[in-house]
């Protein structure tokens, strides 16, 4: 079993920062990509960005040059430094890992739980 835990949501200014974490924990042998998405009410879940093992990272146009991921393996972790908040980014933004459990065993996708950003005045 593998948890996903996310925190750094919350209430913000248009043109604010925040930085959100994600950890996972449990049975972990390897962790492939990593990556951040998010849910606006009434739409779809939508990818933000992703980063691999190897560190390449993926955007969504509407958060390039705004938003910078990032990972520590050693921590098993992944993260979200958002600048230049907009009230357009308010959403549930969930964690999501691609994890195997043990040498040669596949890769299954975990999500978190989800934590909420609202950008706000």
């Amino acid at each position: 079993q593998v948890q996903l835990v996310e925190s750094g949501g919350g209430l913000v200014q248009p043109g604010g920062s925040l930085r959100l974490s994600c950890a996972a924990s449990g049975s972990i042998f390897s962790i492939n990509t990593m990556g951040w998405y998010r849910q606006a009410p009434g739409k779809q879940r939508e990818m933000v960005a992703t980063i691999s093992s190897s560190s390449f990272k993926n955007y969504a146009d509407a958060v390039k040059g705004r938003f910078t991921i990032s990972r520590d393996n050693a921590k098993d972790a992944v993260y979200l430094q958002i600048t230049r908040l907009k009230p357009e980014d308010t959403a549930v933004y969930f964690c999501n890992a691609e994890i195997s459990p043990g040498r040669g065993i596949s890769e299954y996708e975990w999500w978190g739980q989800g934590t909420q950003v609202t950008v706000s005045s």
